[in-house]
């Protein structure tokens, strides 16, 4: 029996067959990765110019006050509390203060704002935020409320309380927030520079009825956090003013910009208050603990300086 044989190998094999090349898919790869980056590059462009932009532009946000004026000097008063003839005498007041420094007055109502039924001393708070959106380029705002006189014409805000150097002499650093014990206390390393928020104490705790503001976002800020719906409905037995002693001793990029000075600075007290009753020369009075009516009315408690404040600036 033969066997068949196996077919016998060609000594002329087929051509080589070279492997396909990669570098078609490797240019096309490449052409993909670079189309994204320019796509990216182009994003990232368009998100910097329109920052610009809106920088430039949109100028809320990085506005600086030009100081006209240098000061708004602002009051809320209740006409239907008190008569025309004290409303008209305080407006008088604050005119003619301003005038001498070329600052602007606000007058706002305590009825204009909306505040669902809260105290109408939480208009001080609105009305301060209002009047930097009247006067955007101001470079301060000092509140003081209607139951007291600027007593000393000479004084300007700019160089009696908000100077650098002035703010270093003046003020009460590592003092605790609400006497006499709080273990929150000003920062003892604060700079005259840093300060935006200027105010007083009195033997009670902080003391809002006279107050100087620099205008910037940081005040913007510090005022819608005071005015929040939160601590206006909070039912706080001196209303803002115990919110406001809330929010400092929780609130630490608050009271990093914050300043304490001695009453006699901005806020003396017509009478009992040791330490810091008015003298002569101190820049405003107060008459705190006056009421519309009752046993210690603040139109009969502000007859005792009403003719001092008038001969003061008339000899001015």
């Amino acid at each position: 029996m033969h066997f068949a044989y196996p077919p016998r190998k060609t000594s002329n094999p087929p051509p080589f067959l070279p492997r396909q090349s990669k570098l078609p898919g490797l240019l096309a790869r490449r052409s993909r990765l670079k189309v994204i980056a320019l796509a990216g590059l182009a994003f990232i462009a368009v998100i910097y110019i329109l920052a610009r932009l809106s920088g430039r532009h949109g100028g809320a946000a990085h506005h600086k006050p030009s100081g006209r004026p240098p000061v708004v000097l602002v009051t809320v008063l209740d006409e239907k509390k008190y008569s025309k003839a004290y409303i008209d005498m305080v407006k008088d007041n604050r005119i003619q203060y301003a005038e001498k420094h070329g600052y602007k007055t606000f007058f706002a109502k305590a009825s204009d704002y909306e505040l669902k039924g809260a105290p109408t001393s939480w208009a001080s708070v609105v009305a301060t935020r209002h009047a930097l959106t009247l006067f955007p380029d101001c470079y301060f705002v000092w509140y003081l409320d209607q139951n007291s006189f600027v007593m000393n014409p000479l004084l300007r805000i700019e160089d009696h309380v908000m100077k650098a150097s002035r703010l270093e002499a003046l003020m009460i650093k590592d003092q605790p927030v609400v006497p006499p014990d709080s273990i929150i206390k000003t920062f003892s390393h604060l700079k005259g520079q840093d300060v935006d928020f200027v105010l007083t104490q009195d033997k009670e705790g902080l003391s809002t009825g006279s107050f100087v503001l620099r205008n910037g976002e940081w005040a913007k800020y510090l005022l819608e956090t005071w005015f929040d719906p939160i601590y206006r409905s909070y039912n706080f037995q001196k209303a803002e003013t115990h919110a406001l002693e809330h929010i400092v001793q929780w609130h630490p990029t608050i009271l990093a910009r914050l300043a304490l000075v001695d009453q006699h600075i901005i806020n003396s007290y017509s009478k009992d208050s040791a330490g810091a009753e008015y003298k002569d020369g101190d820049i405003a009075v107060r008459f705190a603990g006056c009421t519309p009516g009752g046993a210690h009315p603040c139109e009969a408690e502000s007859q005792r300086f009403a003719q001092q404040w008038r001969s003061n600036f008339k000899n001015a």
